[in-house]
């Protein structure tokens, strides 16, 4: 049979154009690229690590500078205090610490500052374990929610929370007292320690409790001996917190306490700002005294600081 398809005539004046084959990249330059990229890898690394470190380095200039001022200005004397701006003095000078003794009750308003940064530390850390306890322990609706609204009332400035406390501390016979500065100390460093201490217990496992419930122990006695040893980042977390909070607390102590004798540093130091005359020596060595136990704190503690942080926030 033959075949009705037509044949087009084929223009044999128009020419395809040729394709040009790919020709391989040549070892040669391949080595060069990878020995170029290989010369500047450490190069690249090292000047991460010097922008990393510059980086840090500027953030702890910019956080330490004012405390390393503060504490060289109290050791100038008070004619040279705006006049010398070395940023080394030397031999120093106490005659501001001196003056601060003799014209402030230092000792009182140092021992009421401690006895309420203790207490703080005391009351928020056992009704925030036992709470956080509870709360990861036993099922109820809602309890993520409950948790979380502890928080609420971080949200507000201390002054908007210290007024209606102050009115309601007049009413029940509170105002001008410890016990009154001691629960609006605690309405603050309370709410955080539960939370903090609540992430650290959710991922704690219960088979240990179980385990050590096997072996004849109460939930009680598996809380205190297997619970809390285990959480000792998140409990000294709890207490650095509760000791800043109530250290260096100004608001809560200003508006609450009138009398001297009970008076804690921050509002004692304030004191001696007059309208008038303005005792700036006295008033840095007094701040310095402020700083130094946070300080020693700091020095002491970071590392279970960092590792209560860390740990709440990721087992959370």
């Amino acid at each position: 049979m033959k075949s009705h398809v037509e044949r087009l005539p084929v223009d044999s004046s128009r020419q395809i154009p040729e394709r040009e084959p790919i020709r391989p990249r040549s070892s040669l330059q391949h080595g060069s690229k990878v020995q170029e990229s290989t010369f500047w890898k450490p190069f690249k690394k090292l000047s991460a690590k010097i922008a990393l470190y510059a980086t840090v380095l500027v953030i702890c200039l910019y956080s330490l500078f004012p405390i390393y001022w503060m504490i060289i200005s109290s050791l100038r004397p008070a004619e040279r205090l705006f006049l010398d701006t070395s940023l080394v003095f030397w031999p120093p000078d106490l005659t501001s610490y001196v003056s601060l003794f003799r014209q402030t009750n230092y000792i009182v308003n140092f021992l009421n500052s401690a006895l309420m940064a203790v207490a703080t530390i005391t009351v928020s850390l056992v009704l925030s374990a036992f709470v956080a306890y509870g709360a990861t322990r036993l099922r109820f609706r809602g309890k993520t929610m409950l948790v979380a609204s502890m928080l609420f009332a971080y949200m507000f400035p201390p002054l908007m929370l210290v007024i209606p406390m102050a009115a309601a501390f007049r009413t029940i016979g509170l105002t001008d007292t410890l016990w009154g500065l001691l629960i609006a100390h605690l309405a603050i460093s309370l709410p955080l320690a539960v939370w903090l201490l609540w992430g650290f217990f959710k991922s704690m496992p219960f088979d240990l409790e179980e385990a050590a419930m096997v072996d004849g122990c109460s939930q009680f006695e598996a809380f205190i001996k297997v619970v809390l040893p285990l959480s000792a980042p998140g409990l000294i977390t709890v207490a650095i917190f509760s000791f800043l909070l109530s250290w260096a607390d100004y608001v809560f102590a200003l508006i609450l306490i009138m009398s001297d004798q009970r008076k804690t540093l921050p509002v004692a130091l304030q004191s001696l700002l007059g309208a008038h005359d303005l005792r700036w020596g006295e008033v840095l060595a007094g701040a310095s005294l402020i700083a130094l136990p946070l300080f020693v704190i700091f020095i002491f503690c970071y590392r279970y600081f960092v590792a209560g942080l860390s740990a709440g926030a990721v087992k959370g």
